[in-house]
Protein backbone atom coordinates (compact mmCIF):
# COMPACT_ATOMS: atom_id res chain seq x y z
CA UNK A 1 0.00 0.00 0.00
CA UNK A 2 0.89 3.61 -0.51
CA UNK A 3 1.71 6.33 1.93
CA UNK A 4 -0.68 9.19 1.16
CA UNK A 5 0.81 12.70 1.64
CA UNK A 6 -1.94 15.56 1.72
CA UNK A 7 -1.32 19.08 1.33
CA UNK A 8 -3.74 22.13 0.62
CA UNK A 9 -1.29 22.69 -2.01
CA UNK A 10 1.87 22.08 -3.35
CA UNK A 11 4.21 23.06 0.10
CA UNK A 12 4.27 19.27 1.04
CA UNK A 13 5.86 18.19 -1.35
CA UNK A 14 9.22 19.49 0.66
CA UNK A 15 7.93 16.85 3.06
CA UNK A 16 7.32 14.27 0.08
CA UNK A 17 10.75 14.99 -1.46
CA UNK A 18 12.62 14.17 2.07
CA UNK A 19 10.86 11.03 2.24
CA UNK A 20 11.09 9.84 -1.12
CA UNK A 21 15.34 10.62 -0.80
CA UNK A 22 14.80 8.41 2.54
CA UNK A 23 12.05 5.79 1.41
CA UNK A 24 13.37 5.21 -2.17
CA UNK A 25 11.57 1.95 -2.48
CA UNK A 26 8.49 3.24 -0.74
CA UNK A 27 5.22 3.79 -2.87
CA UNK A 28 3.58 7.45 -2.41
CA UNK A 29 0.71 9.33 -3.69
CA UNK A 30 0.14 13.05 -2.98
CA UNK A 31 -2.80 15.42 -3.25
CA UNK A 32 -2.85 18.47 -3.57
CA UNK A 33 -6.26 20.21 -2.76
CA UNK A 34 -5.11 23.09 -5.19
CA UNK A 35 -8.72 24.26 -6.65
CA UNK A 36 -9.36 25.18 -2.26
CA UNK A 37 -5.89 26.64 -1.48
CA UNK A 38 -4.88 27.98 0.43
CA UNK A 39 -5.73 26.98 3.84
CA UNK A 40 -4.45 29.47 5.97
CA UNK A 41 -7.28 32.21 5.52
CA UNK A 42 -10.38 29.62 6.10
CA UNK A 43 -12.78 29.00 9.03
CA UNK A 44 -11.81 26.04 11.23
CA UNK A 45 -15.03 24.26 10.08
CA UNK A 46 -13.44 24.39 6.36
CA UNK A 47 -10.41 23.20 7.11
CA UNK A 48 -12.16 20.19 8.82
CA UNK A 49 -13.96 19.33 5.99
CA UNK A 50 -11.56 19.76 3.74
CA UNK A 51 -8.99 17.97 5.32
CA UNK A 52 -11.31 15.00 6.06
CA UNK A 53 -12.26 15.05 1.94
CA UNK A 54 -8.69 14.90 1.20
CA UNK A 55 -7.52 12.06 3.82
CA UNK A 56 -10.39 10.39 2.21
CA UNK A 57 -9.32 10.85 -1.51
CA UNK A 58 -6.15 9.41 -0.54
CA UNK A 59 -7.73 6.30 1.66
CA UNK A 60 -9.90 5.71 -1.71
CA UNK A 61 -6.06 5.41 -3.74
CA UNK A 62 -5.53 2.59 -1.52
CA UNK A 63 -3.57 4.43 1.41
CA UNK A 64 -3.79 3.19 4.76
CA UNK A 65 -1.30 5.94 6.35
CA UNK A 66 -1.86 9.48 5.29
CA UNK A 67 0.76 12.20 6.42
CA UNK A 68 -0.94 15.53 6.97
CA UNK A 69 2.10 17.84 5.07
CA UNK A 70 0.18 21.12 5.94
CA UNK A 71 0.41 22.68 9.32
CA UNK A 72 -2.74 24.36 9.07
CA UNK A 73 -5.13 21.33 8.62
CA UNK A 74 -2.07 19.70 11.36
CA UNK A 75 -3.27 22.29 13.25
CA UNK A 76 -6.86 22.81 13.30
CA UNK A 77 -8.51 19.56 12.19
CA UNK A 78 -5.41 16.69 13.22
CA UNK A 79 -6.96 16.17 16.38
CA UNK A 80 -10.68 15.85 15.75
CA UNK A 81 -10.31 13.87 12.91
CA UNK A 82 -8.49 11.49 14.54
CA UNK A 83 -10.76 11.32 17.75
CA UNK A 84 -14.20 11.30 15.63
CA UNK A 85 -13.54 10.46 11.60
CA UNK A 86 -11.06 8.32 11.60
CA UNK A 87 -11.90 4.60 10.75
CA UNK A 88 -9.89 1.87 12.79
CA UNK A 89 -8.08 0.18 9.98
CA UNK A 90 -6.27 3.54 8.69
CA UNK A 91 -3.71 5.99 10.35
CA UNK A 92 -3.19 10.01 9.67
CA UNK A 93 -0.71 11.82 11.00
CA UNK A 94 0.59 15.18 11.01
CA UNK A 95 3.79 17.18 10.72
CA UNK A 96 3.61 18.96 14.50
CA UNK A 97 4.24 16.15 16.07
CA UNK A 98 7.72 15.08 14.79
CA UNK A 99 8.91 19.20 15.48
CA UNK A 100 7.88 18.93 19.04
CA UNK A 101 9.70 15.40 19.59
CA UNK A 102 12.88 17.49 17.97
CA UNK A 103 12.54 20.07 20.01
CA UNK A 104 11.85 18.36 23.38
CA UNK A 105 14.12 15.33 23.04
CA UNK A 106 10.69 13.62 24.01
CA UNK A 107 9.29 10.73 22.33
CA UNK A 108 5.22 11.38 21.96
CA UNK A 109 4.64 8.23 23.71
CA UNK A 110 5.98 9.44 26.76
CA UNK A 111 3.59 10.86 29.03
CA UNK A 112 5.38 12.00 31.77
CA UNK A 113 4.61 15.17 33.52
CA UNK A 114 6.82 18.47 31.91
CA UNK A 115 10.39 18.86 32.50
CA UNK A 116 13.01 21.70 31.88
CA UNK A 117 14.49 20.73 28.28
CA UNK A 118 16.51 23.56 28.01
CA UNK A 119 14.03 25.09 25.88
CA UNK A 120 13.01 28.82 26.74
CA UNK A 121 12.64 30.99 24.07
CA UNK A 122 10.87 29.54 20.56
CA UNK A 123 9.67 31.78 17.41
CA UNK A 124 6.89 30.11 15.60
CA UNK A 125 6.12 31.23 12.13
CA UNK A 126 2.91 30.08 10.10
CA UNK A 127 -0.51 30.79 8.60
CA UNK A 128 -2.83 32.93 10.09
CA UNK A 129 -4.92 29.71 10.83
CA UNK A 130 -2.11 27.47 12.68
CA UNK A 131 -1.47 30.61 14.79
CA UNK A 132 -5.05 31.04 15.68
CA UNK A 133 -5.41 27.13 16.93
CA UNK A 134 -2.51 27.16 19.49
CA UNK A 135 -1.96 24.01 18.81
CA UNK A 136 1.64 24.26 18.41
CA UNK A 137 1.70 26.01 21.91
CA UNK A 138 -0.17 23.45 23.55
CA UNK A 139 1.28 20.59 22.87
CA UNK A 140 4.65 22.18 23.25
CA UNK A 141 4.03 23.05 26.37
CA UNK A 142 2.67 19.46 26.93
CA UNK A 143 6.20 18.16 27.41
CA UNK A 144 8.80 21.72 27.84
CA UNK A 145 8.10 23.78 31.14
CA UNK A 146 8.67 27.25 31.13
CA UNK A 147 8.55 27.92 27.35
CA UNK A 148 7.48 31.02 26.08
CA UNK A 149 6.47 30.54 22.53
CA UNK A 150 6.26 34.01 19.77
CA UNK A 151 3.73 33.44 16.89
CA UNK A 152 4.05 35.45 14.08
CA UNK A 153 1.12 34.94 11.41
CA UNK A 154 3.08 35.15 7.97
CA UNK A 155 0.38 36.81 5.63
CA UNK A 156 0.67 36.16 2.45
CA UNK A 157 3.87 34.38 2.71
CA UNK A 158 2.92 30.67 1.59
CA UNK A 159 0.55 32.71 -1.78
CA UNK A 160 4.05 34.53 -2.35
CA UNK A 161 6.24 31.47 -2.62
CA UNK A 162 3.18 29.32 -4.49
CA UNK A 163 2.94 31.76 -7.11
CA UNK A 164 7.18 32.17 -7.76
CA UNK A 165 6.71 36.09 -6.38
CA UNK A 166 10.67 35.72 -5.36
CA UNK A 167 10.86 39.32 -4.55
CA UNK A 168 7.81 39.74 -2.51
CA UNK A 169 8.23 36.66 -0.64
CA UNK A 170 11.75 37.74 0.62
CA UNK A 171 10.33 41.07 1.64
CA UNK A 172 7.58 38.94 3.44
CA UNK A 173 10.30 37.28 5.10
CA UNK A 174 11.98 40.39 6.59
CA UNK A 175 9.26 41.90 7.51
CA UNK A 176 7.25 39.29 9.55
CA UNK A 177 10.35 38.00 11.08
CA UNK A 178 11.64 41.97 12.06
CA UNK A 179 7.40 41.85 13.59
CA UNK A 180 8.36 38.76 15.89
CA UNK A 181 11.85 40.34 16.67
CA UNK A 182 10.16 43.33 18.32
CA UNK A 183 8.79 40.42 20.76
CA UNK A 184 11.82 37.49 21.40
CA UNK A 185 14.76 39.74 20.23
CA UNK A 186 16.60 36.58 20.28
CA UNK A 187 14.72 33.39 19.84
CA UNK A 188 16.16 30.15 21.06
CA UNK A 189 14.55 28.14 18.42
CA UNK A 190 12.52 29.15 15.36
CA UNK A 191 9.55 26.80 14.09
CA UNK A 192 8.86 27.12 9.92
CA UNK A 193 5.59 26.04 10.78
CA UNK A 194 4.36 25.68 6.54
CA UNK A 195 5.89 23.26 4.42
CA UNK A 196 6.15 26.00 1.87
CA UNK A 197 8.75 28.01 4.09
CA UNK A 198 11.69 25.47 3.58
CA UNK A 199 11.74 27.57 0.37
CA UNK A 200 12.90 30.49 1.68
CA UNK A 201 14.78 28.76 4.56
CA UNK A 202 18.01 31.06 3.91
CA UNK A 203 15.95 33.99 3.63
CA UNK A 204 14.64 33.33 7.40
CA UNK A 205 18.53 32.45 7.81
CA UNK A 206 19.43 35.92 7.12
CA UNK A 207 16.87 37.62 8.72
CA UNK A 208 17.39 36.03 12.03
CA UNK A 209 19.95 36.34 14.50
CA UNK A 210 23.01 34.37 14.18
CA UNK A 211 22.31 32.07 17.12
CA UNK A 212 18.48 31.42 16.42
CA UNK A 213 18.51 27.89 15.41
CA UNK A 214 16.02 27.16 12.49
CA UNK A 215 14.05 24.04 12.40
CA UNK A 216 13.00 23.05 9.14
CA UNK A 217 9.79 20.26 8.37
CA UNK A 218 10.53 18.00 5.36
CA UNK A 219 13.78 15.87 7.40
CA UNK A 220 12.40 16.05 10.48
CA UNK A 221 9.20 14.74 9.24
CA UNK A 222 10.26 12.43 6.90
CA UNK A 223 12.92 10.68 9.55
CA UNK A 224 9.87 10.54 11.82
CA UNK A 225 8.43 8.64 8.83
CA UNK A 226 10.85 6.07 8.70
CA UNK A 227 11.14 5.64 12.29
CA UNK A 228 7.03 4.75 11.66
CA UNK A 229 7.74 2.34 8.76
CA UNK A 230 10.03 0.53 10.65
CA UNK A 231 7.81 0.44 13.95
CA UNK A 232 4.42 -0.29 11.37
CA UNK A 233 6.26 -2.23 8.90
CA UNK A 234 2.40 -3.21 7.37
CA UNK A 235 2.04 0.19 5.82
CA UNK A 236 5.28 -0.67 3.65
CA UNK A 237 4.80 -1.09 -0.42
CA UNK A 238 7.55 -0.65 -3.19
CA UNK A 239 6.01 1.31 -6.03
CA UNK A 240 6.19 4.47 -8.34
CA UNK A 241 4.83 7.89 -6.73
CA UNK A 242 1.54 9.26 -7.94
CA UNK A 243 0.94 12.56 -7.90
CA UNK A 244 -2.86 14.30 -7.48
CA UNK A 245 -4.47 17.17 -7.67
CA UNK A 246 -8.28 18.80 -7.32
CA UNK A 247 -7.07 21.50 -9.31
CA UNK A 248 -5.90 21.66 -13.18
CA UNK A 249 -3.52 18.89 -13.24
CA UNK A 250 -1.54 20.70 -16.30
CA UNK A 251 -0.73 24.00 -14.40
CA UNK A 252 -0.37 22.24 -11.05
CA UNK A 253 2.35 20.33 -12.68
CA UNK A 254 4.17 23.20 -13.86
CA UNK A 255 4.08 24.92 -10.67
CA UNK A 256 5.61 21.89 -8.91
CA UNK A 257 9.03 22.57 -10.31
CA UNK A 258 9.37 25.22 -8.00
CA UNK A 259 9.39 22.49 -5.14
CA UNK A 260 11.32 19.42 -7.16
CA UNK A 261 12.90 21.26 -10.24
CA UNK A 262 11.10 19.45 -12.48
CA UNK A 263 7.55 19.08 -13.82
CA UNK A 264 5.01 16.75 -12.43
CA UNK A 265 2.88 14.59 -14.36
CA UNK A 266 0.19 15.32 -11.67
CA UNK A 267 -3.25 13.91 -12.81
CA UNK A 268 -7.46 14.85 -11.65
CA UNK A 269 -8.30 13.90 -8.33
Amino acid sequence: MAVGVFDSGLGGLTVLHAAMEKLPQQAFVYYGDNANAPYGSKTPEEVYDLTCAGAQRLFDAGCDLVIIACNTASAVALHDLQVNWLKDDKRVLGVFVPMIEELTSRNWGDNSPPTHTGLHDVALFATPATVASGAFERELKFRARDVEVVAQACVGLAAAIEEGDTVGAEALVYAHVATLLQDLPKPQAAVLGCTHYPLVEDKFRAALPDGTRILSQPDIVSDSLVDYLERHPRFKESGGITYLTSGNPVETGRSAEMFLGKSLPFVSA
